[in-house]
């Protein structure tokens, strides 16, 4: 059983093993990772392993990453010297959901399950939901399963389909599509308007239900009937499939679920989605929100947010890094990247990291990488190990969270809506969080009154190792936060 609030950690198993390989042993395989490894992500709090990347690839998808010189260029950024033969296929052109065999056979993801059980952590692996790679052959086996278009449609928009040749005929199946993106040419689009897909899918999150503890499903929103009408429905319609009147999801979720109740579904989705498919059966989305609004926006752009209704927080993903993303180092900032950090890991909801984000790498790791020479952070690291032990408290995952107001310290000072605030209560401990979220220095009163039995307070904060002595009559009406600097944060830790 997961606890509340729970930690999950990402890892790019294809980096990451290589590492593993130079400090252990070439064959390594995923089952013969050292336990240490494993018992450092337990010590740590984390909750959830998301392996990203471990099914089979796709040559087809290997072949158009070698090809692409901007990929190449990129790589080259982050390792001196790469060529091609450091770039393969994207883990997300799956060409079947069995193990990569790089990385191990197929019964070793079930025996990492159980290693990882036996630790009290859960094994997370991806499920594609919206394409497969473009040569997985299941496009040949179940040819309806997939959106074909004519030779017309193919000589309209070429960069749409790919042509093919399933049972001697030449087939024009299009690429996996975003509506608002150029399509992945690596992938070939799944059609949910099919009833016998519909029940392959469903075999297939069964299949890896049976594998590991939960799946993080790939731009689920694409799924959605209504999504998938609107982006394909002038291809759907011609060729006889209409619209079901059951969202795939919730079937599939209910199934999963009947066998194997504490399956965990993440929806990685965006489009302001997310309370649909949480009401459709998923137990977490991706918070993109809180993402934009503390890389672009305010502390009162984020204070409005995290109004929302608290059931709707408690199923949210929050993160400031993951692979698509620009490291958070260097799209906030450094400092202002910590200051979001604490807030993402103190708010209610599943809160997501990033293995590079935890060493302060700051490029961008291209998913198609093989090996990479990482620039790491030091600094950055030890804020993590220590952000990390502090959150993984009961109080944070088992305890009572409210949002707290700040007010004016002084007159005519407005800085006081620069500073978040919110507590976690449980039983006799109370932590109490504030940020300072702004390049400015701000003052204000956190509207919290702390009860003290003499004549002053002591409150230890957990980020700096300080202690702070009040007056208690400057507290009983609430914190003083007095010319704080920017992007400065704090955790006071009070027990009573």
């Amino acid at each position: 059983m997961l606890r509340a609030n729970p930690h999950l950690i990402e890892i790019n198993i294809r980096l990451w093993l290589n590492a593993l390989r130079k400090k252990y042993s070439a064959d390594l395989t995923l089952s013969a990772i050292p336990e240490d490894e494993w018992l450092e992500l337990k010590h740590f709090g984390f909750d959830m392993v998301w392996l990203m990347g471990v099914w089979m690839p796709s040559p087809e998808s290997g072949k158009i990453a070698k090809s692409d010189a901007k990929l190449l260029d990129e790589a080259k950024k982050i390792r001196p010297g790469a060529g091609i033969e450091n770039i393969g296929p994207s883990p997300y052109a799956v060409f079947d959901y069995r193990l990569n065999p790089e990385f191990g056979f197929e019964g070793e993801i079930k025996a990492l399950k159980e290693k990882l059980n036996s630790l009290g952590m859960k094994l997370l692996l991806d499920f594609v939901s919206n394409h497969t790679a473009r040569d997985n052959p299941f496009i040949k086996e179940c040819e309806g399963c997939f959106i074909k278009g004519t030779l017309q449609d193919y000589e309209n928009h070429p960069d749409w389909f790919f042509e093919t040749e399933i049972k001697g005929r030449k087939e024009y199946v299009a690429y996996g599509r975003d509506p608002n993106f150029p399509p992945w040419t690596d992938t070939a689009q799944i059609n949910y308007f099919n009833p016998y897909t519909r029940e392959k899918m469903r075999d297939m999150l069964m299949r890896l239900a049976e594998m590991c503890d939960g799946a993080r499903c790939d731009m689920v929103m694409l799924t959605l009937n209504d999504i998938h009408e609107n982006t394909w429905g002038w291809l759907l319609n011609k060729t006889g499939y209409p619209r079901p009147d059951e969202e795939f999801w919730s079937g599939a979720i209910k199934k999963v679920k009947e066998k194997f109740p504490e399956f965990v579904f993440i929806a990685e989705v965006y489009w302001g989605l997310e309370w649909r498919l949480q009401q459709i059966g998923f137990d977490y989305t991706y918070d993109k929100v809180t993402y934009d609004r503390l890389r672009y926006m305010g502390a009162e752009d984020v204070r409005g947010h995290l109004r929302a209704e608290k059931l709707y927080q408690k199923r949210s993903v929050r993160f400031i890094d993951n692979h698509d993303e620009i490291p958070s180092i260097s799209a906030f900032g450094k400092e202002k990247a910590m200051a979001a950090a604490v807030i993402v890991s103190t708010i209610k909801g599943l809160r997501y990291f990033y293995e590079m984000q935890l060493k302060g790498v700051r490029r961008k790791i291209p998913i198609q990488l093989l090996d990479a020479e990482l620039e790491t952070d030091i600094s950055v690291k030890k804020f993590y190990e220590k952000l990390l032990k502090i959150v993984d408290h009961p109080a944070f995952h088992g305890g009572e969270w409210n949002l707290l107001e700040v007010s004016r310290l002084y007159h005519n000072d407005e800085t006081h809506r620069n500073i978040l605030s919110w507590f976690w209560s449980q039983r006799r401990t109370l932590k109490i969080v504030a940020v300072n979220y702004s390049g400015s220095v701000s003052s204000g009163k956190i509207n919290f009154s702390v009860k003290a039995s003499g004549d002053s307070a002591v409150i230890f904060e957990e980020l700096s190792d300080r202690f702070f002595s009040f007056k208690v009559q400057d507290i009983q009406d609430g914190i003083p936060m007095d010319k704080i600097p920017p992007y400065s944060a704090y955790i006071f830790d009070i027990e009573f």
